[in-house]
C-alpha cells in the first residue's frame, strides 16, 4: 500500500516533529510512504475566512498533487476535514481523491485495522477532541447528540502501556483556537483556552493531547503564559513512542 503524507501549514512551519512521528508511525505498521514535494496548503485558512476564488486555486492545487495517491494521510482533523467536507462545495463536484483522505489515527482504525500500539506511555494522558475531528470526520461521538459511539483516538491511546486517560469536564468543548478566531478575538480565545487549559489540570492531566496541532500549539501557548506543567504532545508524538518534550 502506497500512503501519500501530507503535511498541514502549521505543521511544516510550526512543529515539523508531528510530521515527522506521522511518518515513524506509519512505516512502523508496514506502509510504503511518499511525500509529494509540490504540496501546498489545503486552502482552509482562505475558504474560512471568506476568500473562496484563493481557496479554489489551492483546492485545485492539492488535487492535482494528490490524485494518484491510493491514500492520503494527514495529521490533522482540521485540514482533512477541509478536503473531505468542503472541497465538493469549493470545486462544484467531488475530486475522487477527497474519499481517499484520512486523518492518521482514522487511517491506522478505519483502513489498516490496527488495534494496539506496542508502545509505552506511563503518564496520566488529557485527550483535547478537536471540533474538526468530532463533528466533521465523526472521530469521537459528539456530548451534544443523544447517544454513544467510538472513539478511535481514545482507543488507540489507551491500548499503549501505562498510559491513564484522564476525563476533563464538558470533555469536547472547543479550546478557542478557531483558526483566524484566535486573532480577531484574542481575548475570548485565550480565556476558552484558560478554561481548557484548567479542567485537564483539574482532571490530574500531565500531559495533553489531540490530533489537531493548531489546538494544541494554542493551548501550549496558553500554558507557557501560565507557566503551567501540563505538556503538550501531538497524538502522533505519542504513537511514534516519544517522550516527554523538555
Amino acid at each position: 500500500m502506497r500512503v501519500a503524507l501530507f503535511v498541514p501549514c502549521y505543521v511544516d512551519q510550526l512543529w515539523p516533529a508531528v510530521g515527522l512521528a506521522t511518518a515513524d508511525v506509519l512505516e512502523a505498521h508496514g506502509v510504503e510512504l511518499v511525500f509529494p514535494e509540490a504540496q501546498t496548503c489545503c486552502g482552509q485558512p482562505f475558504w474560512t475566512d471568506g476568500f473562496p476564488a484563493e481557496a479554489r486555486r489551492l483546492a485545485a492545487h492539492f488535487v492535482d498533487v494528490f490524485a494518484a495517491s491510493d491514500h492520503v494521510v494527514c495529521p490533522s482533523g482540521s485540514c482533512t476535514a477541509m478536503v473531505r467536507r468542503h472541497y465538493a462545495a469549493l470545486l462544484g463536484s467531488e475530486p475522487p481523491v477527497a474519499r481517499r483522505v484520512y486523518e492518521l489515527c482514522e487511517f491506522l482504525v478505519d483502513v489498516l485495522g490496527v488495534s494496539a500500539i506496542p508502545q509505552r506511555f506511563a503518564h496520566r494522558v488529557g485527550l483535547h477532541p478537536s471540533c474538526h475531528g468530532v463533528r466533521e470526520l465523526g472521530l469521537a461521538h459528539p456530548s451534544e447528540r443523544p447517544g454513544a459511539g467510538p472513539d478511535k483516538v481514545a482507543r488507540l491511546l489507551g491500548t499503549l502501556g501505562g498510559i491513564e486517560l484522564v476525563a476533563p469536564a464538558r470533555a469536547d468543548e472547543c479550546c478557542g483556537f478557531g483558526g483566524t478566531f484566535a486573532i480577531g478575538e484574542a481575548d475570548v480565545s485565550c480565556r476558552m483556552g484558560a478554561d481548557r487549559l484548567a479542567a485537564h489540570e483539574a482532571a490530574g492531566a500531565e500531559v495533553l493531547t489531540s490530533v489537531d496541532a493548531s489546538c494544541l500549539l494554542h493551548l501550549r501557548g496558553v500554558a507557557e503564559r501560565r507557566r503551567a506543567a501540563l505538556r503538550v504532545m501531538h497524538v502522533a508524538e505519542i504513537l511514534a513512542g516519544r517522550g516527554l518534550p523538555a
